[in-house]
């Protein structure tokens, strides 16, 4: 596909070009996309699957604590709900995951974003702007700024507006776009937990041609998205894993993240600290339980009378 559009990943030359927003998420949130589409899957799909129905987008938008959101954004995320032409339900992710690291790095897309800088496999750029805020760039044409409208335990709303500019367009293309990360936590009987990610893309673009396009690659852009946040959930997984097994390499990461601020990197230290004891906890009543007493070393307490 020529051009570029925000939220899809690319490979050159060893490099995977991801959005910053999918790590909310889920950080979050590689769907916002300038030049992409979301519509209707041919064949029916399973509660586990992608789609674009009419339900799932009904369900997601009651899904919205509407009440909940400051009027202005409300006003927003109202507007561009209302006038998207392409809705998308992610495919439902598990993964093992740590849940105080999970919403740690999906409120901290910029720790997620760091790492892959570190790694060497992404050229996007995010600023912390506030409080709740970030402007995020692929430093080739594209830039946005991103809003979590509203934050808790199990639900994530993010507004995002941006643009691109570049050779493919005569003038910039300007889109809107509402994620809604809804998240799901189990834990088994060995004390592990699950996380369990869905989400919902609204996205509006201020571009008539570039609506058509969009429609007629939206097979290609599906597959797209729905790659894009299986292998984000999964990364979330990587990292908590990481921390159960190495939290002090992880905390050693954290003090290479030189372009976040000393709070995040010590918020990021810490939990990986407090992941990888919690494991080690867990692994030590999981050998308890494993070892039987012997018959000869356990004796009557009345016999040492």
């Amino acid at each position: 596909m020529p051009g570029r559009f925000v939220g899809g990943t690319t490979r050159a030359h060893g490099r995977v070009e991801m959005h910053p927003c999918w790590t909310a998420i889920g950080q979050l949130a590689r769907v916002f996309a300038l030049v992409v589409a979301c519509s209707q899957l041919a064949a029916a799909n399973g509660p586990d699957q992608a789609t674009s129905s009419g339900a799932a987008r009904r369900d997601a938008i009651q899904s919205i604590p509407m009440d909940r959101l400051d009027p202005d954004m409300r006003e927003k995320v109202a507007a561009t709900m209302a006038g998207a032409t392409l809705y998308r339900r992610l495919p439902i992710q598990v993964t093992p995951c740590d849940p105080d690291m999970y919403l740690f790095l999906v409120r901290h897309p910029e720790v997620v974003v760091g790492i892959w800088e570190l790694m060497n496999i992404s050229n996007v750029a995010l600023e912390r702007t506030g409080p709740d805020t970030f402007q995020a760039s692929d430093n080739d044409g594209t830039l946005c700024r991103v809003k979590y409208c509203y934050s808790d335990h199990e639900t994530q709303v993010i507004y995002a507006e941006g643009a691109y500019s570049g050779p493919l367009f005569k003038r910039p293309v300007r889109a809107r776009c509402v994620l809604l990360l809804k998240s799901g936590y189990m834990q088994e009987t060995d004390g592990r937990y699950y996380v369990t990610s869905r989400m919902d893309t609204f996205i509006e673009i201020d571009h008539a041609g570039v609506e058509l396009l969009a429609r007629t690659l939206q097979t290609l852009v599906h597959r797209a998205a729905d790659y894009n946040f299986v292998e984000t959930a999964a990364f979330l997984g990587t990292v908590s894993r990481t921390a159960e097994v190495n939290p002090r390499g992880m905390q050693r990461l954290a003090g290479k993240l030189t372009s976040l601020e000393p709070e995040a990197r010590g918020q990021f230290a810490e939990i990986s600290r407090k992941v990888g004891e919690k494991a080690r906890i867990r692994e030590a009543a999981q050998t308890a339980v494993a070892i039987p007493v012997s018959k000869t070393t356990r004796q009557d307490p009345a016999s040492r009378r």
